[in-house]
């Protein structure tokens, strides 16, 4: 009994050896299937991820500026792309994880009655939207209003987050009775988990092609190079269509 337990603790201490950590920049609008991608790549590899969200235009300044990030998921493809000729990501390594989609929601029942009605009424105060600067979605967001027609009108009601959390944190808290958000923050199942909305369609704004890669920081790193294969698996693709996203 004792040499079983000793070669049993060989054995964990062997499997421990090679478990890694990866540390990885996250756009907002991937957070939950991300945490979902994190619990099975860790049960699958042993690596465990160190994970971050934010705003894709902030992540490039702090990974400009030298941020320990090993790979990076972006709400965008141009970030990672600029990222690779200014020689801070790994040439090659870059791919489309998702195409992300555009959603008006509101956090009441009814009040988005699936189509864009919504923003023509003048019965509510404010739009919550994030910083189109540094959040596609943001931008997708000001497209779809100018293809509407409504830019001009509405620009004085914007509520502005400055990454997609805060932005839904603005609508569920009723501090804007509506505002654009990434399908992804409130669907589950198939459908909208919660409140009303209209899925934006694709016409209306360019496509949000979300691209991951390789930071020079991961080069080479065990844990960093397993999780940019295990993105591509059939598992971790089923996880980030479940929340609505294309691939």
């Amino acid at each position: 009994m004792h040499r079983l337990t000793l070669m049993l603790s060989a054995l964990l201490l062997a499997v421990g050896a090679h478990a890694d950590e990866v540390q990885v920049a996250v756009a907002a609008n991937f957070t939950a299937p991300m945490q979902k991608i994190a619990v099975e790549f860790e049960k699958d590899t042993g690596h465990k991820t160190l994970l971050a969200f934010g705003a894709t235009g902030k992540f490039y300044a702090q990974i400009s500026n030298g941020a320990p990030f090993e790979v990076f998921l972006a709400a965008d493809s141009e970030t990672p792309a600029r990222l690779e000729k200014e020689l801070l990501a790994v040439p090659h390594t870059r791919f489309t994880y998702a195409i992300g989609k555009l959603v008006l929601w509101s956090a009441k029942d009814g009040y988005i009655d699936n189509k864009d009605e919504a923003l023509k009424k003048s019965d509510f105060k404010h739009l919550a939207l994030t910083n189109p600067k540094t959040a596609p979605y943001g931008a997708a967001a000001i497209e779809t209003l100018k293809k509407l027609g409504l830019l001009d009108k509405l620009q004085p009601r914007f509520v502005q987050g400055e990454n997609l959390s805060q932005t839904y944190q603005f609508i569920l808290t009723g501090n804007a009775e509506l505002g654009f958000i990434a399908l992804s923050q409130v669907y589950k199942e198939g459908k909208i988990a919660s409140g009303s909305a209209w899925i934006v369609p694709t016409g209306l704004y360019d496509p949000i092609r979300q691209d991951a890669v390789l930071l020079v920081k991961g080069q080479g790193k065990t844990a960093a190079n397993a999780l940019m294969d295990y993105l591509k698996t059939d598992k971790s693709r089923a996880i980030v269509k479940s929340y609505g996203y294309e691939l």
